[in-house]
């Protein structure tokens, strides 16, 4: 099995979420007491924070371009970053590595054309919503028409993942916004829903959902652990 490496701590909470799924995944392929071969490399989020509301994108990049480097140089045979906001800067990583990066948007988007997908609705970060990065991806590579929530609705979705689901807080109250959000999606014609910021997944489970949840933090790790076991790998980076 290839060694997966992880840059982490985007916030701390998804990074053990990463984790278990990671090593879940693995025995599940393969059975008995295996797990994944990982390495992870956590960076500071309250650096990564403030750096993220000044919009400080190039020391961002530097950051994620030494952790990505560190992990490289601990053995790690894939570099994946666990948060869907950071690959903004993926680039960077890219640059800095030899090794290959595995971007968290390619496996939800090849889920959601599988599943027959065209139009799908986004929750994220501000800036997984609003900047092109992501949607911007999601269309040029799978040919995706991405729906955003209002601007308030934005807000809302953007305030919980920082103020709340970063610090381990599940609010029963915060759910019902999300539920909300991902109805008013369903009305503009949304026929599933992004859950593109890895926090969100330790609030909305399939069940809380009108619209078909696709998970990015869950298919993210599946794909990595599917990378890690074939024996002929192929790089994952176009």
């Amino acid at each position: 099995m290839k060694t997966i490496g992880v840059i982490g701590g985007m916030s701390w909470e998804s990074s053990a979420e990463y984790y278990r799924l990671l090593n879940r995944y693995a025995k599940a392929r393969l059975g008995g007491h295996h797990n994944a071969r990982s390495v992870m490399v956590t960076v500071d989020f309250a650096v990564v924070e403030a750096d993220q509301r000044a919009g400080d994108w190039v020391s961002l990049g530097r950051q994620m371009a030494d952790a990505a480097r560190q992990l490289e140089r601990g053995g790690a045979d894939l570099v994946m970053l666990a948060t869907n906001t950071m690959h903004r800067v993926h680039e960077s990583i890219e640059q800095a590595i030899k090794v290959p990066f595995l971007h968290i948007a390619d496996p939800t988007g090849a889920a959601l054309r599988s599943a027959g997908i065209e139009r799908v609705g986004l929750l994220g970060t501000r800036y997984t919503m609003e900047q092109q990065f992501y949607v911007g991806r999601l269309r040029e590579r799978h040919g995706l028409d991405t729906v955003i929530p209002d601007e308030d609705e934005r807000a809302d979705v953007h305030r919980i993942i920082y103020d709340e689901l970063c610090h381990g807080r599940i609010d029963a109250q915060s759910r019902d916004i999300y539920r909300r959000v991902i109805g008013r999606l369903a009305e503009r014609g949304a026929q599933a829903v992004i859950l593109g910021c890895t926090e969100i997944t330790l609030l909305i489970k399939p069940e809380d959902s009108t619209l078909p949840v696709f998970d990015t933090t869950a298919l993210h790790a599946q794909e990595a652990v599917d990378w890690a076991i074939k024996e002929d790998t192929v790089t994952p980076r176009t």
